[in-house]
Protein backbone atom coordinates (compact mmCIF):
# COMPACT_ATOMS: atom_id res chain seq x y z
CA UNK A 1 0.00 0.00 0.00
CA UNK A 2 2.95 2.15 0.71
CA UNK A 3 4.47 1.77 -2.47
CA UNK A 4 0.81 2.65 -4.28
CA UNK A 5 0.80 5.96 -2.27
CA UNK A 6 4.44 6.08 -3.40
CA UNK A 7 3.56 5.86 -6.90
CA UNK A 8 0.28 8.57 -6.91
CA UNK A 9 2.50 10.90 -5.68
CA UNK A 10 4.94 10.41 -8.01
CA UNK A 11 2.04 10.49 -10.56
CA UNK A 12 1.21 13.81 -9.20
CA UNK A 13 4.23 15.66 -8.91
CA UNK A 14 4.92 14.30 -13.13
CA UNK A 15 1.38 16.12 -14.14
CA UNK A 16 1.71 19.15 -12.51
CA UNK A 17 5.45 19.36 -13.41
CA UNK A 18 4.27 19.13 -17.28
CA UNK A 19 1.52 21.78 -16.68
CA UNK A 20 1.72 25.08 -18.63
CA UNK A 21 1.52 28.12 -17.00
CA UNK A 22 0.20 31.51 -18.14
CA UNK A 23 3.93 32.75 -18.81
CA UNK A 24 4.05 30.06 -21.45
CA UNK A 25 0.90 30.35 -22.76
CA UNK A 26 -0.33 34.22 -22.59
CA UNK A 27 0.40 36.83 -25.82
CA UNK A 28 1.96 40.97 -24.64
CA UNK A 29 2.05 39.96 -21.01
CA UNK A 30 3.35 43.42 -20.05
CA UNK A 31 0.44 45.12 -22.16
CA UNK A 32 -0.17 47.91 -19.60
CA UNK A 33 2.86 48.00 -18.37
CA UNK A 34 4.41 49.33 -22.14
CA UNK A 35 3.30 53.38 -22.11
CA UNK A 36 3.96 54.32 -25.30
CA UNK A 37 4.20 52.31 -28.24
CA UNK A 38 5.60 53.81 -31.54
CA UNK A 39 3.46 54.76 -34.92
CA UNK A 40 3.87 52.34 -37.48
CA UNK A 41 0.91 53.93 -39.77
CA UNK A 42 4.00 54.54 -42.02
CA UNK A 43 5.58 51.61 -42.30
CA UNK A 44 5.77 49.81 -46.26
CA UNK A 45 7.79 47.09 -47.67
CA UNK A 46 10.90 47.42 -49.48
CA UNK A 47 10.87 45.98 -52.67
CA UNK A 48 13.19 43.08 -53.44
CA UNK A 49 14.78 40.68 -55.82
CA UNK A 50 12.05 38.58 -57.25
CA UNK A 51 9.16 40.66 -56.42
CA UNK A 52 6.53 40.31 -59.18
CA UNK A 53 5.39 44.13 -59.94
CA UNK A 54 2.29 45.67 -61.35
CA UNK A 55 2.86 48.73 -62.73
CA UNK A 56 0.27 50.91 -64.29
CA UNK A 57 0.69 54.22 -65.73
CA UNK A 58 -2.21 57.13 -65.54
CA UNK A 59 -2.23 60.74 -67.18
CA UNK A 60 -4.88 63.55 -67.76
CA UNK A 61 -4.64 61.97 -71.45
CA UNK A 62 -5.19 58.42 -71.19
CA UNK A 63 -3.96 57.77 -74.70
CA UNK A 64 -0.40 58.60 -73.86
CA UNK A 65 0.10 56.04 -71.44
CA UNK A 66 -0.71 53.29 -73.83
CA UNK A 67 3.16 52.87 -74.27
CA UNK A 68 3.52 51.89 -70.70
CA UNK A 69 0.62 50.19 -70.14
CA UNK A 70 1.38 47.18 -72.38
CA UNK A 71 -1.43 44.15 -72.45
CA UNK A 72 0.22 40.66 -71.24
CA UNK A 73 1.16 39.20 -75.05
CA UNK A 74 1.74 35.61 -73.56
CA UNK A 75 -1.44 34.58 -72.52
CA UNK A 76 -3.64 35.15 -69.85
CA UNK A 77 -2.01 34.79 -66.43
CA UNK A 78 -3.98 34.34 -62.89
CA UNK A 79 -1.97 36.05 -60.17
CA UNK A 80 -3.97 35.86 -56.83
CA UNK A 81 -7.09 34.64 -58.20
CA UNK A 82 -8.04 38.01 -59.36
CA UNK A 83 -5.63 39.24 -61.62
CA UNK A 84 -5.87 38.19 -65.36
CA UNK A 85 -3.95 39.40 -68.01
CA UNK A 86 -2.07 41.79 -66.03
CA UNK A 87 1.23 42.81 -67.69
CA UNK A 88 3.84 42.05 -64.53
CA UNK A 89 7.48 42.75 -64.45
CA UNK A 90 9.86 40.88 -62.34
CA UNK A 91 12.79 42.35 -60.44
CA UNK A 92 15.75 40.65 -61.65
CA UNK A 93 18.37 39.02 -59.59
CA UNK A 94 20.39 42.55 -60.37
CA UNK A 95 17.30 44.36 -59.10
CA UNK A 96 15.89 45.88 -62.47
CA UNK A 97 13.20 45.73 -64.35
CA UNK A 98 12.98 46.48 -68.06
CA UNK A 99 9.78 48.76 -68.22
CA UNK A 100 7.94 49.98 -71.39
CA UNK A 101 10.04 53.10 -73.34
CA UNK A 102 11.74 53.96 -70.12
CA UNK A 103 14.01 50.81 -70.44
CA UNK A 104 16.04 48.96 -67.71
CA UNK A 105 15.43 51.07 -64.25
CA UNK A 106 16.33 49.82 -60.50
CA UNK A 107 14.01 49.06 -58.19
CA UNK A 108 15.27 46.70 -55.66
CA UNK A 109 15.83 48.37 -52.61
CA UNK A 110 13.95 51.50 -52.40
CA UNK A 111 10.56 51.24 -50.80
CA UNK A 112 7.24 51.32 -52.22
CA UNK A 113 6.92 55.26 -52.66
CA UNK A 114 10.57 55.86 -53.83
CA UNK A 115 9.62 53.44 -56.43
CA UNK A 116 6.79 55.36 -57.24
CA UNK A 117 8.61 58.48 -57.33
CA UNK A 118 11.54 56.97 -59.25
CA UNK A 119 9.26 55.71 -61.77
CA UNK A 120 7.34 59.01 -62.09
CA UNK A 121 10.34 60.85 -62.93
CA UNK A 122 11.28 58.41 -65.24
CA UNK A 123 8.06 58.70 -67.29
CA UNK A 124 7.98 62.62 -66.93
CA UNK A 125 9.95 62.99 -69.65
CA UNK A 126 7.47 61.56 -71.80
CA UNK A 127 4.22 62.19 -70.39
CA UNK A 128 2.88 65.45 -68.41
CA UNK A 129 2.28 64.61 -64.68
CA UNK A 130 2.03 60.51 -65.10
CA UNK A 131 0.27 59.08 -62.03
CA UNK A 132 1.82 55.75 -61.28
CA UNK A 133 0.03 53.21 -59.31
CA UNK A 134 2.78 50.01 -57.70
CA UNK A 135 1.55 46.76 -56.47
CA UNK A 136 3.58 43.64 -55.38
CA UNK A 137 1.56 40.77 -56.64
CA UNK A 138 3.80 37.72 -55.50
CA UNK A 139 3.57 39.09 -51.40
CA UNK A 140 3.45 36.38 -49.19
CA UNK A 141 4.51 34.68 -45.93
CA UNK A 142 5.45 31.24 -44.93
CA UNK A 143 4.78 29.76 -41.73
CA UNK A 144 5.77 26.08 -40.54
CA UNK A 145 6.34 24.79 -37.13
CA UNK A 146 3.31 24.25 -33.71
CA UNK A 147 0.98 26.20 -35.88
CA UNK A 148 -2.63 24.68 -36.87
CA UNK A 149 -2.29 24.95 -40.30
CA UNK A 150 1.28 25.70 -41.39
CA UNK A 151 2.01 26.90 -45.14
CA UNK A 152 2.73 29.52 -47.54
CA UNK A 153 -0.02 33.00 -47.26
CA UNK A 154 -0.40 34.93 -49.98
CA UNK A 155 -1.45 37.98 -49.34
CA UNK A 156 -3.53 41.11 -50.91
CA UNK A 157 -1.90 43.81 -48.13
CA UNK A 158 1.46 45.23 -48.29
CA UNK A 159 0.94 45.21 -44.12
CA UNK A 160 0.76 42.25 -42.04
CA UNK A 161 2.17 41.74 -38.75
CA UNK A 162 3.27 38.87 -37.15
CA UNK A 163 0.18 38.15 -34.66
CA UNK A 164 -2.14 38.45 -37.83
CA UNK A 165 0.34 35.93 -39.74
CA UNK A 166 0.25 33.09 -36.66
CA UNK A 167 -4.08 34.47 -36.51
CA UNK A 168 -3.83 33.12 -40.11
CA UNK A 169 -1.97 29.98 -39.69
CA UNK A 170 -4.78 28.87 -36.63
CA UNK A 171 -2.29 30.36 -34.01
CA UNK A 172 0.20 28.67 -31.94
CA UNK A 173 -0.72 24.83 -30.91
CA UNK A 174 -0.35 24.57 -26.91
CA UNK A 175 2.76 22.81 -27.62
CA UNK A 176 4.62 26.37 -29.59
CA UNK A 177 6.98 28.43 -28.12
CA UNK A 178 5.43 31.63 -28.05
CA UNK A 179 8.90 33.03 -26.54
CA UNK A 180 11.34 31.99 -29.02
CA UNK A 181 9.70 32.82 -32.69
CA UNK A 182 12.49 32.81 -35.51
CA UNK A 183 11.50 35.15 -37.98
CA UNK A 184 14.09 34.71 -41.48
CA UNK A 185 14.78 37.75 -43.72
CA UNK A 186 16.38 38.49 -46.54
CA UNK A 187 17.61 42.00 -46.82
CA UNK A 188 20.04 42.63 -49.88
CA UNK A 189 20.70 39.20 -50.77
CA UNK A 190 21.68 37.86 -47.06
CA UNK A 191 18.99 36.47 -44.85
CA UNK A 192 19.19 36.89 -41.39
CA UNK A 193 18.02 35.06 -38.41
CA UNK A 194 15.91 37.11 -36.10
CA UNK A 195 14.23 35.58 -32.38
CA UNK A 196 10.54 37.25 -31.59
CA UNK A 197 8.91 36.76 -27.51
CA UNK A 198 5.43 37.59 -28.25
CA UNK A 199 4.87 36.62 -24.83
CA UNK A 200 6.15 40.57 -24.45
CA UNK A 201 4.26 43.25 -25.57
CA UNK A 202 7.78 45.24 -26.28
CA UNK A 203 8.05 43.12 -29.13
CA UNK A 204 5.69 45.51 -31.30
CA UNK A 205 8.31 48.39 -31.22
CA UNK A 206 10.85 45.08 -33.01
CA UNK A 207 11.44 45.83 -36.59
CA UNK A 208 9.65 42.32 -36.67
CA UNK A 209 6.11 43.47 -35.81
CA UNK A 210 5.61 44.33 -39.23
CA UNK A 211 6.57 41.28 -41.83
CA UNK A 212 7.96 41.92 -45.05
CA UNK A 213 7.52 39.73 -48.49
CA UNK A 214 9.06 36.34 -48.54
CA UNK A 215 9.54 36.39 -44.54
CA UNK A 216 9.63 32.96 -42.97
CA UNK A 217 8.00 31.96 -39.86
CA UNK A 218 9.36 29.16 -37.15
CA UNK A 219 7.42 28.38 -34.40
CA UNK A 220 9.74 25.48 -32.23
CA UNK A 221 8.29 23.04 -29.92
CA UNK A 222 8.37 23.63 -26.38
CA UNK A 223 9.62 21.40 -23.41
CA UNK A 224 6.59 19.20 -23.35
CA UNK A 225 6.68 18.37 -27.35
CA UNK A 226 9.85 17.33 -27.50
CA UNK A 227 9.78 15.20 -24.54
CA UNK A 228 6.48 13.38 -25.92
CA UNK A 229 8.37 12.82 -29.09
CA UNK A 230 10.98 10.77 -27.51
CA UNK A 231 8.34 8.83 -24.88
CA UNK A 232 6.00 9.01 -27.63
CA UNK A 233 2.48 10.96 -27.47
CA UNK A 234 0.28 9.11 -26.03
CA UNK A 235 2.26 8.79 -22.21
CA UNK A 236 0.37 11.47 -20.80
CA UNK A 237 -3.24 9.86 -21.66
CA UNK A 238 -1.30 6.44 -20.33
CA UNK A 239 -0.23 8.43 -17.00
CA UNK A 240 -3.74 9.70 -16.49
CA UNK A 241 -5.52 6.21 -16.49
CA UNK A 242 -2.43 4.65 -14.38
CA UNK A 243 -3.42 7.60 -11.93
CA UNK A 244 -7.02 6.67 -11.90
CA UNK A 245 -6.01 3.12 -11.41
CA UNK A 246 -3.84 3.63 -7.94
CA UNK A 247 -6.34 5.52 -6.67
CA UNK A 248 -8.43 3.17 -6.93
CA UNK A 249 -6.44 0.62 -5.82
CA UNK A 250 -5.95 2.63 -2.72
CA UNK A 251 -9.74 3.34 -2.40
CA UNK A 252 -10.51 -0.75 -2.32
CA UNK A 253 -7.71 -1.98 -0.54
CA UNK A 254 -7.68 0.70 2.39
Amino acid sequence: MNKLKKLLLLLVVISVASCASRKDLAYMQNADSVKELESFYSFEPTLKVDDLLSIIVSAETPEVTIPFNLPQIQGNYQIGNNQNGIKTYLIDAEGFIDFPVVGSIQLAGLSRTKAVEKLEEAVAIYIINPSINLRILNYKVSIIGEVAKPGNYPLQSERITLIEALSMAGDLTIYGRRDNILVIREVDGKRSFNRVDITSADFINSPYYYLTQNDQIVVEPNKARMNASAVGPNIPIFISALSILVSLSIILFR
